[in-house]
């Protein structure tokens, strides 16, 4: 069954159960200030899971976006993708366990509607209990009524079958299902089948969360005001299973990207499988499957990160999509030894294999590439002479070997480098080349950095305010944040700064990215120029004059073509339900300042926002410009 096809089955399959489709939100969260990207299927959602009405109604169904880069080295492994596409249907208040197993049940095991797959290969796990909340036997029974034996549901703690998005929000218990890829691994106690799943003879397809309770700085505080289902279950696992692969690497989601990498390098096999794509003669075989899968994965999640608006840059998510990129052209370049513009390539077959249902990526082909070629013109530069000056502290070391010879039979008797941190720092400084990428290249070589190296390497970048690998992992960690009243009141002063603009710097102004925390507020707009003090103060002079006029503000759901026909704000890439929410900044008149896509949550009245003041404006990128600003 075709990636395609299993995507149809599963909104189909919803949809005739009363769940309305809902287009995946963009990357980009909307007013998240603790998270880069949306990591999880429930990011977009969390309003509508802690009680406020969906515009769709009580059960939905979708296929959500998604990007993790927590730890980029486990990229290119069977199990680990930097974007992925996350399926879930959601009950917002309405069914709870009963319907929501039996669903996920009929959906894997039914061959008219579902996957088909084997029932008599699945395995369940279900909560055990704690102090926040009982051992869900609820759950277990629900399991054996299906047709799960009782001996094939397991018990587990937190760790396993607890899930939360990160320290605050809704959270709960959840129900998971696997599934054995072997065939015949029969009946197993605890232990065997943990063991399974460690080995990866069993593994997870679908998971079912209770989210009934909530979470406020890591702790469980109470029940929500409703109970929700949230269910989740991986496209690229699910592809794996239903095309018989070890990994989806090996399925219709990528084969054509890898084939496309390494008939770039040269290479002229006939099958199709990945696992047979090197030449014989190729040396460090594994080397090179992780560096074709890396490849791969980060060329489609910067795709797709383009196309929602990220931009490559020094700061934040842009941060995280220039080093996708960079670590691309790395992998690209020096281990696979492709030619020049093979990152341009490979995207163009990615776009054109994800456009059917993602059309965006075809709407913003251009910028896409444009983007791409321009890290990739700049920083196969920077790993050019970068590599060189490398190479030269390794001879220095070991003489006159080279290095890319070491794991081909050359042997080194001290595996781990010592020099001093300011060489590490210095090729950062003149050549460009970060400290990770000189990492990740000896390791290529079968060599690390002595961790005093690491350390004065990292203090030199601390003195001189760069980002390191440690500070930057940190950084960019999932979890939600409260929907606390100084970050509602940015929110709604962000709708009014976009208004603003559009009415006296230039009405064609629109907005490319966002962030909000509860110090500021911060707008990345399209703009050809560079903002004037005079502009700046007209726009903050238009913004303080509808709070001063204590204009209301008013959430409407109306249909998708009346919001776009009467001119809403929409947000940069993304897809839009039938019915929508509209939030209009009015007078009592009826008299509109702002009117723009949004889901929340906002003040009533402008009254409650203070004065609205501009602190910086600057360039984020060749026509688009970013305003900070602040209520004072």
């Amino acid at each position: 069954m075709k990636s395609n096809e299993i995507r149809a089955r599963f909104l189909k399959f919803f949809e005739k159960r009363g769940h309305k489709i809902i287009p995946s939100a963009s990357l980009v969260p909307e007013n998240d200030p603790s998270v880069l990207f949306n990591t999880a299927g429930m990011q977009p959602l969390v309003p509508y899971l802690l009680g406020e009405e969906h515009p769709m109604g009580k059960r939905i169904v979708d296929i959500q976006k998604c990007v993790r880069t927590g730890d980029l080295d486990d990229i290119g492994d069977n199990r680990h993708f930097s974007f992925f596409e996350m399926m879930g249907n959601w009950s917002l208040g309405d069914y709870f366990k009963e319907d929501a197993i039996k669903w996920s049940y009929d959906f894997l095991t039914s061959k008219e509607e579902g996957l088909g797959l084997d029932p008599k290969r699945l395995y369940v796990t279900c909560f055990e209990g704690d102090e926040n909340a009982p051992k869900d036997t609820e759950s277990a029974k629900i399991w054996e009524y299906v047709g799960i034996p009782k001996n094939r549901v397991y018990f587990l703690g937190v760790d396993d079958n607890w899930w939360a998005a990160g320290d605050n929000g809704p959270c709960g218990p959840d129900t998971e299902m696997f599934y054995d890829m072997a065939g015949g691994v029969g009946d197993l106690t605890q232990e065997q089948f943990l063991e399974a799943v460690k080995k990866e003879k069993v593994i997870e397809l679908w998971n079912d969360v209770f989210m009934e309770y909530e979470k406020k700085d890591g702790k469980v505080i109470g029940k929500l005001k409703q109970k929700n289902v949230d269910t989740g279950a991986g496209l690229e696992r699910i592809t794996a299973v239903m095309q018989g692969k070890q990994t989806a690497y090996d399925t219709d989601l990528f084969i054509q990207i890898i084939k496309n990498i390494n008939f770039l390098r040269g290479y002229r096999g006939s099958g199709p499988g990945f696992d047979k794509y090197s030449h014989e003669s190729d040396k460090n075989y594994h080397q090179i499957v992780k560096a074709v899968r890396v490849v791969a994965d980060h060329t489609r999640a910067s795709v797709f990160m383009i196309a929602d608006g990220t931009i490559p840059s020094n700061k934040d998510r842009g941060y995280i999509l220039r080093r996708l990129i960079r670590r691309a052209i790395k992998f690209g370049k020096i281990n696979l030894k492709l030619p020049p513009h093979f990152l341009f390539k490979v995207s163009e077959v990615l776009i054109n294999q994800y456009k059917e249902f993602y059309p965006e990526l075809e709407t913003q082909r251009d910028l896409i590439q444009e983007e791409i070629v321009k890290e990739e013109h700049k920083f196969s530069i920077v790993v050019d002479n970068g590599y060189k000056e490398l190479k030269k502290i390794f001879n220095r070391i070991f003489g006159n070997i080279d290095p890319d010879d070491i794991a081909n039979g050359a042997i080194i008797k001290n595996n781990t480098i010592k020099i001093n941190g300011k060489e590490l720092f210095n090729l950062y400084q003149t050549f460009g080349f970060p400290i990770e990428l000189s990492q990740e290249i000896m390791e290529d070589w079968g060599l690390v950095f002595d961790k005093e190296t690491i350390k004065e390497a990292k203090e030199e970048f601390k003195k001189h305010q760069e980002k390191s690998r440690t500070s930057s992992a940190g950084m960019f960690k999932g979890g939600l944040a409260n929907h606390n009243e100084k970050t509602i009141k940015l929110h709604t002063a962000h709708h009014l700064l976009l208004a603003g603009l559009q009415a006296v710097v230039d009405k064609n102004i629109k907005q490319r990215g966002s962030n909000i925390t509860e110090e500021r507020l911060r707008i990345d707009f399209l703009c050809d120029h560079k903002l004037t003090d005079e502009e700046k103060k007209k726009a903050e002079d238009w913004v303080n004059d509808k709070i001063a006029r204590r204009l209301d503000v008013v959430r409407k759901e109306m249909p998708f073509s009346e919001a776009e026909s009467i001119g809403a704000e929409m947000e940069f890439g993304a897809k839009y339900a039938d019915i929508v929410s509209v939030y209009f900044i009015q007078d009592k008149e009826g008299n509109i300042a702002s009117k723009e896509f949004c889901g929340g949550p906002h003040v009533k009245n402008t009254s409650e926002l203070g004065r609205f003041k501009i602190q910086k404006e600057e360039a984020v990128a060749q026509g688009i410009r970013r305003i900070k600003a602040v209520l004072e």
